[in-house]
């Protein structure tokens, strides 16, 4: 067996392979009676067909890409691995050739990450906008929690107020056509705090239970769907109860609600003053690897191939259809409106900045000797079984069926790594907001 490695362009690499027939011979056998277990043919019992008639049955061609299969992982993973590549694209054949005495003849291509030269990557060297919490954080979370736990009394004897709320039923129309989703009955608003077009919770004050009546509203310029932008709407409404909010008072009592380790106010303060503090160092952490990664992304040059910044395009652009799509938008109107180049040009500047990212990261992570081991994998998977509420069970068996899911969670950890190694040895000047 011998590999031959090109270096072409743009950093990418050519093996010419070449496997002797004692080898192909022996797998192309293998690969025979391997598809004669899985194909049904003809007046044969399966598994039992002579090669002569399964060639025919199946074609040789199927045969020959078994063995392709059967041998080519090996011998990329050891060329790989004896030369130290570091893959950008997974090895593509591009052609291949069984010569009369079964000698198999292989091309394939791959293309490597670009070459990083990083220096000065310790001891960076920022200005931090310092976040701070409130002064009156601490009463703004108590007054969140007693909303939390506030009583909904029913009204009958007056109109309503902009603090209460309201259960209604509505139907809009635009230019005389019913609004897709732009109904629905029993909806519960809270005339304080709605997310409605503007206009629309105001309308339903100073109204009774059981009123029935018109409102206009205008739909804002910059509403996700295009169908509605701008445009003027009118809805029917019917008050099938008015609701007042009662909310409980700031007490010992209250504190027990939340939870009954909490024996006094004072130890719901004590518990929410740390919150508010872990808070803190969270955030200032977050603004301080920002800043880093915007430092470190300046001042290093990397030569990225076009290839693979189209890739990073194309993932990037998937990502962006499956937001605008959950958003209620259509894709392919808003790519026509804005511009198939605008966007482009968007996703490109993206692209190039989170494959500069990673390129720093595995770099730093390389020059440091980090690696994943299997307990830090082990923390994420419980981790990521509490943030979706489910078991890690459920996370493993989600991961064995999505190997790229794998590959995701190794990368975050080693981020993590990086990220929390350049925070400790950045030299950070905190300034004030």
């Amino acid at each position: 067996m011998a590999v031959t490695i090109e270096k072409l362009e743009n950093n990418e690499i050519k093996l010419n392979i070449e496997v002797e027939s004692s080898i192909s011979s022996f797998e192309y056998d293998k690969a025979c009676k391997k598809l004669a277990q899985r194909v049904n043919v003809p007046g044969f019992r399966q598994g039992k067909a002579p090669k002569n008639i399964l060639e025919k049955y199946v074609g040789i061609a199927a045969l020959q890409r078994e063995v392709l299969d059967s041998v080519l992982p090996t011998i990329f993973e050891n060329t790989i691995e004896e030369n130290n590549f570091d893959l950008a694209s997974a090895p593509n054949v591009e052609s291949y050739e069984f010569a009369e005495d079964k000698t198999l003849k292989v091309v394939a291509k791959f293309e490597l990450k670009p070459e990083v030269n990083l220096e000065g990557y310790k001891g960076i060297e920022i200005e931090v906008e310092e976040f701070k919490k409130a002064d009156d954080a601490i009463d703004k979370e108590l007054q969140n929690i007693s909303e939390r736990y506030a009583v909904l009394n029913d009204i009958t004897d007056r109109k309503s107020t902009n603090t209460d709320l309201v259960n209604i039923d509505f139907d809009g129309y635009v230019d005389g056509e019913e609004i897709k989703g732009g109904s629905a009955k029993n909806y519960l608003l809270d005339l304080a705090h709605s997310n409605f077009i503007p206009g629309f919770a105001e309308q339903l004050v100073e109204k009774n239970t059981g009123e029935e009546f018109k409102i206009n509203v205008k739909f804002p310029d910059e509403y996700h769907d295009e169908k509605l932008k701008g445009k003027d709407a009118e809805f029917n409404i019917k008050i099938n109860s008015i609701k007042e909010k009662v909310l409980p008072e700031i007490n010992d009592d209250l504190a027990k609600r939340v939870n009954s380790k909490f024996s006094t106010l004072e130890a719901l303060k004590e518990d929410i003053q740390k919150y508010i503090d872990s808070a803190e160092k969270n955030e200032n952490e977050r603004r301080t690897a920002v800043k880093i990664f915007e430092t470190l992304l300046e001042k290093t040059n990397i030569n990225i191939q076009e290839t693979m910044i189209n890739r990073e395009i194309q993932a990037l652009m998937g990502e962006f259809k499956q937001r605008v799509n959950m958003q209620g938008g259509n894709f392919d109107e808003m790519l026509e409106k804005e511009g198939h180049q605008k966007i482009y040009e968007q996703l490109k500047e993206e692209a190039i900045k989170r494959i500069k990212t990673s390129l720093i990261v595995g770099k730093i992570a390389q020059n440091e000797k980090m690696s994943v081991t299997t307990e830090d994998v082990q923390r994420k998977i419980n981790n990521l079984a509490s943030v979706y509420r489910t078991t890690t069970e459920n996370i493993v068996n989600e991961i064995q069926k999505n190997v790229n899911m794998l590959h995701s969670i190794n990368q975050q950890i080693i981020t993590e790594k990086v990220t929390k190694f350049l925070v400790e040895n950045a030299k950070i000047n905190y300034t004030k907001q």
